[in-house]
């Protein structure tokens, strides 16, 4: 469900406190003192840094819990700031913005399940596993990492001995995806998060085995290039509806830079369609989607788009801004 780009949370900083080499895990609330919004396992918040910066984490805590959420940022110094920002900016006590909780990587309905992370993707997977463990259905962890003290969370996960495997690649090498997908239950579902050769790697495992179907991912970089992101794009119109904007997208320019235009404050995080943060609802046209977070079932029904790498396939669109 795409959210009211006006709904935001005054989130403080409880405590923070490193959970692995380079990972800082932050305990948040509600500035009010306020119960915070409901959300439930794959949901994920966007946290607007002092800098202004948006970046979006998982929040990896119980969703029982209503008075505190949790995430945890891998620092990365050759990265775009907003990891190295979180790890210097948010110390305990210091009040930000964020969004309400939004979920484009929930969990299915499913007998088993196989989850596989990768390094800092344990985040959005912790929960799943105590929703599926709670409610009775069989699951397994592959959980890698490039060193064990970089795999945070381990003390957590002992607690399923004989479901988690923990395997290092300085250690294991690389996962065993062939074998963990082979034994796996019939009926059972993939969730998988981390890097992406991890999703690309897990994603053809399941084409070999003509099952595509059973595949749920969520990425933290840019994927593959949607179809037709390397075409010439054409030209088209945008209409701001709440707005009363009408404005020209000239082929050499993003849909999300004209919309700027007029909203200069547009949210946007990753600006290679895998985050979520620019999505619009659209009003009338047919959109052309070129992110990689979207179903294709979204993508037909055509009712909202991010407007960071997307465009138009008819000459005009309206946009709810």
């Amino acid at each position: 469900m795409l959210p009211d780009q006006v709904d935001m949370l005054n989130l403080k900083v409880r405590k923070a406190r490193i959970v692995g080499q380079d990972v800082m895990e932050l305990v948040l609330v509600n500035s009010s003192g306020a119960d915070l919004p409901v959300w439930e396992p794959g949901a994920h918040i966007h946290v607007h840094l002092p800098s202004g910066v948006i970046r979006q984490y998982s929040l990896c805590g119980s969703p029982a819990d209503r008075k505190t959420y949790r995430i945890a940022v891998l620092r990365q110094p050759d990265g775009r700031g907003g990891s190295v920002e979180v790890h210097t900016a948010l110390t305990e006590g210091v009040i930000f913005r964020a969004s309400y909780p939004q979920n484009h990587f929930p969990l299915a309905a499913a007998p088993a399940y196989l989850f596989i992370a990768g390094g800092i993707g344990i985040t959005p997977i912790l929960p799943m596993i105590v929703k599926a463990d709670r409610e009775g259905a069989a699951w397994k962890l592959l959980y890698g990492g490039r060193t064990l003290a970089s795999m945070s969370y381990r003390d957590e996960l002992a607690d399923w001995p004989d479901a988690v495997s923990i395997r290092p690649e300085d250690e294991y090498g690389l996962l065993d995806l062939a074998g963990a997908l082979a034994e796996r239950p019939a009926g059972s579902l993939v969730y998988c998060c981390g890097p992406e050769p991890l999703i690309q790697a897990v994603q053809r495992q399941c084409e070999a085995r003509s099952e595509p179907e059973v595949f749920h991912f969520e990425r933290f970089g840019a994927g593959q290039p949607a179809a037709g992101a390397g075409d010439d794009n054409e030209a088209f119109e945008v209409e701001l509806v709440r707005s009363g904007v009408t404005l020209h997208v000239p082929a050499d320019r993003t849909l999300l830079e004209v919309v700027r235009e007029v909203v200069p404050d547009m949210p946007s995080s990753c600006e290679a369609g895998y985050c979520g943060t620019c999505e619009l609802r659209v009003v009338h046209g047919v959109p052309l989607h070129r992110d990689t977070i979207m179903t294709d079932e979204e993508k037909a029904a055509g009712q909202s788009m991010m407007i960071c790498v997307g465009r138009s396939l008819t000459p005009r669109l309206g946009l709810d801004i």
